[in-house]
């Protein structure tokens, strides 16, 4: 994207506090409102769809972060549906990461890519038999010949008013040359579409042999591409989901087993410029270059190009940020995030500008989020933000004066430590003596995630308006900071009143 006068003002900004060794996070910062440019139309709503990497899209740029307190399949079920993402975190073996992330595939299907066929010369009596047999609570069937060629379609209609049970399925079903159907290349939007061009409730997916290898069901496509869905599907019409791993033994392995159930891979690591993380990234790569995967967790801008150079698709900043993580208290390391996004933002974006980069933690309050993007962030990854939902891992706890809770800790903490050696490989400690980098907490329990989620895009879309932004891609580039005081701080707040309620 070329350069406007408005990213020429943040590259200034920053560049200025580069001068002076100065870098900020999110209290130190205000975004600056603007008059409004010709072009801008208040009555549009902004468009808060994003790239979480290189191929992965979402609808909304939240990601909830690959943590054992925050994101398994329920959670990553709840985000894709809200046009989000969640990350599967890895401190779990191999077959538990697999069965969660096959959860999150199997939730809704558009494509049937196994469907059950029935031969053409079975009696509607044999067919009614084999629905009982099965336990079947539907009719729909593709009908083949006794080569298992395709020849027609069954449907509820062909039976509900047969009373002839010693009909074959060829006397009552609708032939070939009267079905919609299509090949094996179509994607999930595609087939609503033609779907709903036709009037049909099936389509059946015919190869080049003329054999079934899919079906289309227009109850599972409306739900999903209805133009009022957020959900955050792949070209099948699964939800999208991705999974954590990390850099030591057995990523490979790991990798293998979970390929078919995750549509990219986040290599989740303290360290994100390290050795082992650019040895794995390297091979994962070489072994698997047609998923995306995501690197992190560095803050530095040369660390973020060289990544991208040996091929990540995306980059996840934030070392330390975290409310639970105590690594920069304990080892000293780490750039406050708006200036650790922005650094890694300006490099890629002279060269990499098509590899997205996603803010990992530190977001407080719901107005974080729309500064984290301004410094160049694609998307927001958030742990406590999200852990005190109900689809977050861990049962909702009550306290005697009637509050609830639940368990949020970090993966550097002793409890993570002592759960799962994947854990201490992410913070590169594998000895008997460990270095604790995280805490362990509780946070008030906050009911479902929509309703978690409604709140942020209200908020972001109401700073896109103040700030006249029409996009993500616009708020990234053309948004302008004004840096503040402790007092600019405490005048953000309510202030010199008794808040008796909002």
């Amino acid at each position: 994207m070329e350069k406007s006068k408005e990213y020429l003002q943040k590259e200034k900004f920053f560049a200025d506090l580069d001068r002076l060794h100065l870098s900020l996070t999110f209290d130190d910062v205000r975004l600056k409102t603007r008059y409004y440019p010709e072009d801008y139309d208040p009555n549009q709503a902004p468009d808060l769809s994003t790239h979480f990497s290189k191929n992965i899209k979402l609808k909304l740029p939240f990601v909830s972060a690959a943590m054992s307190t925050v994101t398994e399949s329920d959670m990553a079920i709840a985000m894709a549906k809200e046009g989000g993402l969640g990350i599967i975190h890895n401190a779990m073996d191999i077959d538990k990461q697999k069965k969660e992330l096959r959860k999150v595939k199997k939730y809704v299907n558009s494509l049937i890519e196994k469907p059950i066929i029935v031969q053409d010369d079975w009696s509607i009596e044999q067919l009614l038999n084999y629905c009982n047999d099965k336990n079947f609570n539907f009719t729909t069937f593709p009908v083949v010949d006794q080569n298992e060629n395709f020849v027609g379609m069954l449907t509820n209609n062909n039976l509900k008013y047969e009373l002839d049970e010693s009909k074959q399925i060829k006397d009552i079903f609708t032939p070939l040359d009267k079905v919609i159907r299509t090949d094996p290349k179509i994607s999930s939007e595609d087939a609503f579409l033609m779907m709903k061009k036709h009037k049909t409730s099936t389509l059946p997916v015919i190869d080049l042999n003329n054999k079934v290898v899919g079906l289309y069901l227009w109850s599972d496509l409306v739900r999903i591409h209805h133009e009022k869905s957020n959900y955050n599907v792949n070209e099948k019409g699964q939800l999208i989901v991705g999974a954590a791993i990390s850099s030591g033994t057995d990523y490979l392995e790991r990798i293998e087993e979970i390929k078919n159930y995750t549509d990219l891979l986040v290599i989740d690591s303290a360290d994100g410029d390290s050795k082992f993380v650019v040895d794995a990234l390297i091979k994962v790569k070489e072994n698997y270059p047609n998923i995306d995967v995501v690197v992190g967790n560095i803050s530095e801008g040369e660390s973020a190009l060289k990544l991208a150079e040996i091929g990540a698709d995306g980059i996840k900043v934030g070392q330390g940020p975290g409310s639970i993580c105590t690594t920069r208290i304990e080892t000293g390391i780490g750039t406050p995030q708006v200036s650790a996004i922005y650094n890694c933002f300006s490099k890629l974006n002279e060269k990499y500008s098509s590899i997205p980069i996603c803010g990992d933690g530190g977001i407080r309050d719901k107005g974080d989020i729309s500064i984290a993007i301004a410094s160049g962030a694609s998307s927001v990854m958030m742990g406590r933000v999200l852990a005190g939902v109900k689809e977050s891992p861990g049962k909702v706890i009550s306290r005697p004066d009637g509050s609830q809770y639940k368990e949020y800790y970090g993966m550097g903490s002793r409890k993570s430590f002592d759960n799962n050696p994947n854990s201490k490989i992410r913070y590169n400690q594998t000895d008997n003596q460990v270095l604790i980098e995280g805490v362990e907490s509780i946070i008030p329990y906050q009911g479902e995630l929509k309703t978690v989620l409604n709140g942020l895009v209200m908020a972001l879309k109401k700073s896109m308006i103040y700030l006249k932004t029409k996009s993500i891609e616009e708020h990234r580039y053309n948004t302008n900071f004004t840096r503040i005081t402790n007092s600019g701080l405490r005048e953000s707040g309510s202030h010199d009143v008794n808040v008796i309620g909002i």
